[in-house]
């Protein structure tokens, strides 16, 4: 038994009796009969059947069908939730009811040596039985989605702890003690699926390292094993032992053959020998590749001679580091008790499915495009497709209102705030603002922001004022304050940072501040850790304009934000459903074409592990004054003030009221996704992610989560226009109604 069924079906076991039919083994005794032994799981009952050895292949066929049925009737209460690891088993179950039948498909064993020849006949039975089916990577699940309706990929976890273990105080079992270092280790099956050649060529090379092999030998001669002196095959070993041989090895092997048999693996080792903090060196497996490639702790090698290269890298690593800083948080989304809600929530899902009852079947409904999101990228999308190519639209929002993070509202006191925090419209684009126009009356608006420093409220961006206020520095043109920030300017050779951007205009002292604090308390990073992106996006201004924005059009739409959106979308071909999820609508409709404006990661289910990004939490205060603060927003960029900002509505919308209400921001690690954050290695991220969506023909992705980069309002709009004019460009199907 493989450790992924241990590990989920001790939990699912919590919540339901759960039996595991192992395979059966001949005995001497004439009648068939049930073995009950111990299983490595809490609360879980294992039956081994018992049959005679001389039984032909049919007749041990119909004794596991007895004995199955037998059990059945006597000690399970309704009908069983059927789990299949395997197709073998299902010739002698397939007549059973069920609430439910789930095959996981955790390898491809037809493709393994001595597979049993019925195995695709039976795979074919038990797919058009199967419920659902899951897969052990996400290779398997490409090949199999095409042969179910309802399949689902769900890589094996780890649990982290367990492993962990051999980063501590752990003593090495006796016998590897005797072992010379440096060890580099495997453990696993030991059969077609092992290059015994790289293994052969790797101890050939470095006589001084010790490669330790743990596992069962199967399905190969142990005769054909290569025998050096610096080779230890130290057989089968419990799993609980495995963290303490982890412990003392320096380097993790994961030296598979690439032929059918590993086409579509995705080893549990890899995440299991990072938790034990360990480097690994991998030949070519696909999943291998597709989860961990990036990673500076996974070495790929498609040959014996960049195995070992590799293998020789990994020894000169530090025991600590980046790299296992960066293993860390891909291994934060595997773990079990993951694994085993997802499963449960669409096991759950399909059984109450079949209980409710069959109703006359009514056509689905069918649209051109579905609209996932109903922010600006979304909503700019679908009032194009509507009312210009003439499509039928239906826009999903998991929020219960339109306008994404613009949406406004009036509060318990009737004051006109924004949900998300401030939202100021400004734009050079007369395509942009004339686009919105059909929408909106404006507010003309002009957007300030002061910033509280040494206790007194200064105009951010620095402009001459700033400097006059902060130094009494008595400027009084635009070369004078040119000159005072160049004397403070400390020149760098290459600017690549968000600190190298500031401190190479206005000098350290300016920097820390009005940017470090800030910076600090808005992404959790220091600015010397940040993309020049950053902070290259705020002006110095030697002038005394103290305009937030110099862009040629800024307004406030009149009514608000939601109003626009709610005319924007007001259209006979757009049909707008609020508070569901798009997987769901999904199930029930018809649509040629998907527009998606949400996060990329989570379309592809977190394929490559989660993109990183900042969010913000808000506190909302209704004061007993007409007003609160001189300006809209007030920037707090001391590290010591929890908060980053604090805006007042009624400067934006230029309401009348007798109270005023305020919002504080606080951002945080946790919560809806705002802002992605700038680093190299979430843009290596994001781009694995974009080449799933680039094979995507019917999903087109547009948007700020879609696209992982940061947009102005404005900019999302332009985006959404000229993503509209491409797909009428191309004549793509998604344009067909129109035709």
């Amino acid at each position: 038994m493989t450790q992924r069924p241990q590990h989920l079906l001790r939990r699912f076991a919590r919540a339901r009796p759960v039996f595991v039919w192992e395979e059966h083994i001949p005995c001497d005794h004439p009648l068939p009969y049930l073995e009950h032994h111990a299983f490595p799981a809490d609360d879980v009952v294992a039956l081994r059947p018992r049959l005679p050895h001389w039984w032909s292949r049919e007749d041990v066929e119909a004794g596991l069908k007895g004995l199955l049925d037998n059990f059945v009737k006597t000690s399970v209460r309704g009908e069983p939730l059927l789990w299949f690891y395997t197709p073998v088993m299902f010739v002698f179950a397939e007549h059973l009811r069920a609430s439910a039948v789930v095959y996981d498909c955790m390898d491809e064993l037809s493709a393994f040596r001595f597979a049993d020849p019925a195995l695709v006949e039976r795979e074919g039975r038990l797919l058009a039985r199967a419920d659902l089916v899951f897969t052990g990577g996400y290779s398997l699940y490409e090949a199999k989605r095409g042969r179910h309706a309802d399949v689902h990929p769900f890589p094996s976890a780890v649990e982290v702890g367990h492993f962990a273990q051999a980063r501590g105080d752990i003593a090495e079992p006796e016998d590897q003690r005797g072992i010379p270092g440096p060890k580099l280790g495997f453990y696993g099956v030991i059969d077609e699926r092992i290059d015994l050649g790289l293994i052969d060529a790797l101890a050939a090379s470095h006589p001084e390292w010790s490669v330790v092999m743990i596992g069962p030998v199967a399905k190969i001669d142990p005769a054909h094993l290569p025998r050096r002196g610096n080779i230890h095959w130290l057989g089968g070993r419990d799993y609980r032992d495995l963290p303490a041989y982890l412990s003392c090895w320096a380097v993790a092997l994961m030296p598979f053959a690439i032929n059918e048999a590993t086409r579509f693996i995705r080893p549990p080792k890899t995440p299991e020998y990072l938790a034990g903090g360990l480097p690994v060196v991998s030949t070519p497996v696909t999943d291998v590749i597709r989860h961990y490639g990036d990673a500076a702790a996974v070495t790929i090698a498609s040959d014996a001679a960049s195995f070992i290269a590799g293998c020789e890298a990994a020894l000169d690593l530090p025991r600590e580091g980046a790299w296992l800083d960066e293993a860390d948080r891909l291994l934060a989304s595997q773990s079990w008790d993951r694994t085993q809600k997802a499963m449960a929530k669409e096991i759950d899902r399909v059984i109450t499915a079949k209980l409710t009852p069959v109703r006359p079947a009514a056509s689905r409904p069918r649209y051109d495009t579905l609209v996932v999101g109903a922010g600006f990228a979304g909503s700019v999308l679908a009032e194009r497709l509507a009312a210009d190519a003439g499509q039928r639209v239906l826009v999903v929002d998991r929020r219960p209102h339109v306008a994404g993070n613009a949406f406004d509202e009036y509060d318990d006191a009737g004051v006109l705030i924004h949900r998300y925090g401030p939202h100021i419209f400004h734009t050079n684009s007369a395509e942009v603002f004339d686009y919105l126009s059909r929408f909106t009356a404006w507010r003309p608006y002009e957007h300030r922001v002061l910033a509280d420093v040494r206790k007194q409220l200064v105009p951010i961006p620095i402009n001459r004022t700033t400097l006059n206020t902060l130094y009494a520095a008595n400027l009084t043109t635009d070369d004078e304050a040119a000159a005072f920030l160049a004397s403070r300017a400390e020149p760098v050779d290459v600017v690549r940072t968000s600190e190298d951007v500031v401190v190479s205009a206005v000098g350290r002292e300016l920097y820390e501040t009005f940017f470090r604090g800030y910076t600090r308390k808005q992404w959790g990073l220091d600015p010397s850790e940040l993309d020049k992106a950053v902070t290259a996006r705020v002006p110095t201004r030697t002038n005394t304009d103290d305009r937030y924005f110099a862009d040629r059009f800024q307004a406030m739409p009149a009514q608000g934000y939601t109003k626009m959106f709610e005319a924007m979308l007001d259209h006979p071909n757009i049909t707008t459903e609020l508070g569901v999820e798009y997987r769901d609508v999904i199930d029930r409709v018809d649509c040629d074409h998907i527009v998606f404006t949400g996060p990329i990661d989570e379309f592809f289910d977190f394929r490559f592990g989660k993109l990183p990004y900042r969010s913000l939490q808000f506190r909302h205060e209704t004061r007993d004054a007409q007003q609160f603060q001189p300006v809209a927003v007030v920037n707090y960029p001391d590290e010591a003030v929890p908060h980053t900002r604090i805006t007042e509505y009624k400067h934006l919308t230029g309401q009348q009221h007798a109270k005023t209400s305020v919002t504080y921001e606080f951002p945080s690690a946790e919560g809806d996704p705002y802002y992605p954050i700038p680093r190299p290695e979430n843009q290596a991220l994001f781009k694995r992610y974009e080449a799933l969506a680039d094979a995507q023909d019917d999903v087109t992705f547009v948007g700020r989560l879609a696209t992982y980069r940061y947009y102005n309002m404005d900019q999302v709009v332009g985006q959404a226009l000229a993503t509209y004019r491409r797909l009428r460009a191309k004549q793509t199907p998604v344009l067909s109604a129109a035709e």
